[in-house]
């Protein structure tokens, strides 16, 4: 069952250049089309510049598209006008590359997740306990332990940071939760377990996910599917498996090319 469709989206923005401003245009995403599944995990990998972000923003709604569209459950989200966009803003969530920007420091881990499931339960706040219920059922549920809801995020280390962020997304119930670039920020040795943490939640709430990254090998160990992107533009599409051991287009060659490889 399709989740999500885009079809021909672009978004271009004008700039200008030099001392006298001459005015060009600047294809950030270039006619994509593309389909994701309910519950499947794709991985849209490329080069920092690509229009990796770009995209994603223009699928939150974050971005008016030039032109195309954006097919959520069958409903066209350029359609929608704002207050309906802000109901339907639950359904869609997105974790950020670096949770230290992405929290707000003033806010305890507590009040900002309660402000996340306020969001499809406007009422839980109105009741202490059942507030309490439901944040330390969320912190457990991404591995977090409920005695330290009243911290703030600067008394966790940077892994615990990314799971709160993740808690926060995870909070409104969403079906479609774009990641991008949710480990690129954290130490080599917390990255897999923040990969195992997406992937389980995935799986175990049906959760449609787009994880975003420039490395392919992160990539491959998480997605179902692969999309390539260069220039603004899809380049490849397949099963995770199949791109990274038989690649057809010569940029996502390059990019498999450019892994690091351990000589012994």
């Amino acid at each position: 069952m399709t989740y999500l469709e885009l079809d021909n989206l672009t978004k271009h923005f004008e700039i200008s250049d030099g001392l006298f401003g001459k005015k060009r245009v600047v294809k950030a995403v270039d006619g994509v089309s593309l389909s994701i599944e309910k519950g499947e995990i794709l991985g849209l990998v490329g080069e920092s510049g690509c229009g990796k972000s770009t995209l994603s923003r223009l699928i939150m709604q974050l971005l008016p598209p030039t032109s195309g569209s954006v097919v959520l459950e069958d409903e066209w989200l350029a359609n929608l006008p704002p207050a309906l966009i802000r109901e339907r803003r639950p359904d869609f969530q997105m974790i950020f590359q670096d949770p230290n920007a992405s929290l707000n420091p003033r806010m305890t881990v507590y009040s900002t997740l309660v402000e996340s499931i306020s969001a499809r339960h406007p009422r839980v706040s109105d009741n202490a306990a059942d507030a309490q219920e439901a944040v330390s059922e969320l912190m457990r549920t991404v591995g977090l332990d409920p005695r330290y809801m009243r911290k703030y995020p600067h008394e966790f280390s940077g892994g615990q940071r990314q799971r709160i962020a993740i808690a926060r997304a995870l909070g409104t119930e969403p079906k479609l939760v774009i990641a991008d670039e949710p480990v690129s920020a954290l130490d080599v040795s917390i990255q897999s377990q923040i990969l195992n943490l997406l992937r389980k939640l995935s799986r175990e709430l049906e959760l449609t996910m787009i994880f975003i990254s420039h490395d392919l090998s992160v990539v491959r160990y998480i997605a179902d599917r692969i999309a390539v992107m260069d220039e603004g533009k899809i380049v490849e599409v397949g099963e995770a498996n199949a791109v990274f051991n038989n690649p057809q287009h010569e940029y996502t060659q390059t990019l498999l090319k450019a892994i690091p490889q351990i000589r012994v």
